[in-house]
């Protein structure tokens, strides 16, 4: 069974900086695509970044994002993280990790490309 947990979200200020961690386990992160995905109150869930599965480990991000974000995985741990740095009051959601085995650059930034998702995480970034 696939199971994923995020940690490390909470309360920032803007300009501020948090890391975000994805701990899974029944599945081999390195063999598969992760994302990052968030959800705002009262707007839908819309993508954040990724990591793709294949051997040169590309990554994605979200244009508003891209720049401040940083996503990455730890293959011996089988963690995967999103580091984001200079955060903005508009960053403030729930963030959830998934995981799925997308390959394309749009299947990627769909969430129907993943078929498992974390519980989330709160992501708070005040003014």
């Amino acid at each position: 069974q696939v199971q994923l947990v995020e940690s490390g979200g909470g309360l920032v200020q803007a300009g501020g900086s948090l890391r975000l961690s994805c701990a899974a386990s029944g599945r081999t992160v390195s063999r598969c695509t992760m994302g990052w995905f968030r959800q705002a109150p009262g707007k839908e869930r819309e993508f954040v970044a990724a990591i793709s599965w294949s051997l040169n480990s590309n990554t994605y991000y979200s244009d508003s994002v891209k720049g401040r974000f940083t996503i990455s995985r730890d293959n011996a741990e089988n963690m995967v993280y999103l580091q984001m740095n200079n955060l903005r009051p508009e960053d403030t959601a729930v963030y959830y990790c998934a995981t799925g085995f997308g390959t394309t650059s749009s299947y990627i930034r769909s969430s129907t490309a993943y078929d498992y998702w974390g519980q989330g995480t709160q992501v708070t970034v005040s003014s």
